[in-house]
């Protein structure tokens, strides 16, 4: 795993060797093991390195392709090598001496830019054309890799996180208030280059960005096209997933360590360890498993239909394989203000749920100590392998099959997985105006989802940035009516996100790479392509998931209807950090950036009417889970990024 640099000077001063060396050398702790640059003059690219991959061994960039027209500097790991080799005319014995960047700069000698359609894997290149005088740059669909850039008036500058940039005079160093207004908001990240940092901006998860003295221009090179894969019956659309699965955990078990991963009660990480150690025993390898629990002996609240300890089901699924150790994470000691520097330094950008950061940072710790360094999560499985089919219900009444709706409505019903409340709105939620909407929700919940229940960004930026608007062209419905087409769903959640610097910050802090096979591409546009019914079937929610896993997990597990709650014990971190909290606001309201976009006045009120009890509540949770820790989070950021502790 590598981070990338690199400067073109447009007006021809031969300095851009010194500025790349610079940015190399501020993201040295993404790249500890050596690093390397090539200079002409106006351009220079370079890379630092941390060994991850056998065929790291390998890797000599930059380097130079087609008889020195292409440079190439690339933080890469492919999941199909073993397949584009043979179709470069490339020797299995040579491949073998060949590191991952090797075989990107062969694919696009042969293809061009068109070499993204055939990459399979997690990745953010640079390459420079010497005959055309362009630079391009790429990320791959899921984004697990970043790539950052400034466009200045005479340079362009590229570099893996912004604190590579901000080694160069010319780019400012100050937060970007409106991005950061947008997270307090929850709006995704589609269709938005901005960075959290003003004058940064991200080349996009599945773009190309290509920058000629002309201009620059960006396109998506990932698209996956509505289709439908019609197989002969239920038992091939299992054995179809099954073969998806097991090559997505299976090319990501590619390392220099044993296999480290996640492991909850549900579904998802259960499907990646399980195969990981299925894939691993006739090595004589292991997985070993971390699952995030309480503090021993917790017995307090705990929301409706949650779990808040998923270590007995975690538990379950370990002791089906030999190969599996389970070790149980308890993140309850861990400050909860406490790695709030760390989480600015390494991630360059707030981390999201301050609650969940203790327990996330705490199996990093596990794995680290345990000197592993890769660690298999499973974060985009409820969109692949288990996704539970709800948009079936839309998807027949809106085609007319009405007895279908209803016999699968009332199966749902009979099975106890819905009731006919939930069902009517999510078949009909599409037809509702969002005023009718809201007035239902607070009929059946005594209140209505709102940007302003989960969220503390100060009410005048709401309507400054009309953040209903923005929200409206990216998707996003504030009132959160259920969707209602089952492929536009999952696509539009698959690119909310982009996840590459946390990733990359959990490389710099712990040296870990953390890959989810839930995400793999093949696996993602299989699961887009089949049928909606095979995921709902006869009123059995994630019906195909269910079957895929019944050779690996048990059946506790797949029988459960309820969902993890993770950190279920966060109230007492909250409540053990308010003097610190209240510390941070003092801090936060004399910050003129983050006083324009926290609402300050209510946040002040949540420390001041503390709770006593009721943390499991709907309302509880909106406030101070929600609310006040993201709250504080990006109220953080904005002070760190403002000059303050710099």
């Amino acid at each position: 795993m590598s981070v990338i640099a690199g400067l073109w000077r447009l007006d021809d001063r031969p300095d851009a060797a010194d500025g790349c060396a610079r940015m190399l050398a501020a993201q040295e702790m993404y790249g500890r093991d050596g690093g390397a640059q090539w200079a002409d003059g106006p351009v220079a690219l370079g890379r630092r390195l941390t060994r991850l991959l056998p065929e790291d061994t390998f890797d000599r960039q930059p380097l130079l392709g087609a008889g020195g027209k292409f440079v190439l500097v690339a933080d890469v790991r492919l999941d199909n090598r073993d397949d584009l080799a043979p179709a470069l005319g490339i020797p299995s014995e040579r491949a073998r001496g060949l590191c991952d960047a090797a075989i990107l700069l062969a694919a696009f000698e042969k293809w061009d830019d068109d070499c993204c359609d055939r990459l399979i894997g997690d990745y953010a290149f640079a390459l420079w054309d010497a005959n055309n005088k362009r630079l391009l740059l790429a990320r791959s669909p899921m984004g697990h890799r970043p790539l950052h850039f400034h466009r200045g008036k005479d340079f362009f500058a590229f570099a893996s996180m912004p604190k590579g940039l901000h080694t160069l005079p010319e780019v400012p160093y100050a937060p970007d208030e409106d991005k950061v207004a947008e997270l307090l908001a929850l709006l995704p990240d589609a269709d938005n280059t901005h960075s959290f940092f003003a004058g940064i901006e991200r080349v996009l998860p599945g773009h190309l960005v290509t920058i000629a003295a002309a201009g620059v221009a960006t396109r998506r090179h990932w698209q996956p096209q509505r289709r439908t894969i019609k197989l002969r019956g239920a038992e091939e659309y299992t054995q179809a997933m099954r073969h998806h699965l097991d090559e997505a955990v299976r090319c990501r078990l590619r390392a220099t360590t044993e296999i480290g991963a996640q492991l909850s009660g549900g579904f998802d990480s259960a499907a990646v360890v399980t195969t990981a150690a299925r894939l691993l025993a006739p090595q004589g390898r292991k997985v070993t498993a971390f699952t995030a629990v309480p503090r021993e002996g917790y017995d307090g609240p705990v929301p409706f239909r949650r779990i808040g300890d998923e270590g007995p089901l975690a538990a379950a699924t370990a002791a089906m394989h030999p190969n599996i150790e389970h070790v149980f994470v308890r993140a309850g000691g861990r400050a909860l203000l406490d790695d709030l520097d760390r989480t600015f330094l390494l991630y360059d950008q707030p981390f999201n749920n301050l609650c969940n950061m203790g327990w996330i940072h705490g199996i990093n710790d596990a794995a680290r100590d345990r000197k592993l360094k890769v660690l298999l999560s499973g974060a985009m499985g409820n969109m692949t392998v288990s996704y539970d089919g709800q948009e079936l219900l839309p998807e027949l009444f809106r085609g007319g099959h009405w007895l279908r709706w209803r016999r699968e409505a009332a199966a749902l019903v009979r099975r106890r997985r819905m009731r006919w409340r939930g069902i009517l709105a999510k078949t009909f939620s599409a037809w509702i105006p969002v005023p009718v909407w809201q007035w239902l929700n607070r009929m059946a919940r005594g209140h209505a989802n709102d940007i302003s229940i989960n969220t503390a960004v100060n009410p005048s930026r709401v309507s400054e940035l009309d953040l209903h608007a923005r929200a409206r062209e990216r998707g996003l419905d504030f009132s959160y009516r259920p969707r209602t087409d089952g492929f536009e769903a999952r696509l539009w959640v698959l690119r909310r996100r982009d996840v590459g610097n946390y990733n990359k910050g959990i490389l710099g802090g712990w040296g870990i790479d953390v890959r989810d096979p839930t995400e793999d591409r093949r696996l993602v546009e299989f699961c887009l392509a089949v049928p909606t019914e095979q995921f709902l079937a006869n009123g059995e929610l994630k019906a195909l998931g269910r079957r895929v896993l019944a050779d690996r997990v048990p059946r506790v597990v797949l029988d459960q209807t309820q969902k993890g709650y993770q950190a279920v014990d966060w109230h007492e971190r909250f409540t053990a950090a308010r003097p610190g909290i209240e510390a941070e606001l003092a801090r936060l309201q004399a910050c003129a950036p983050a006083a324009r976009a926290l609402d300050l006045a209510r946040l002040q009120t949540l420390v001041e009417n503390w709770p006593a009890e009721g943390w499991e509540r709907d309302d509880v949770r909106a406030s101070y889970r929600a609310a006040l820790g993201r709250g504080i989070s990006s109220g953080y950021f904005l002070r760190r990024a403002t000059g303050g502790n710099r």
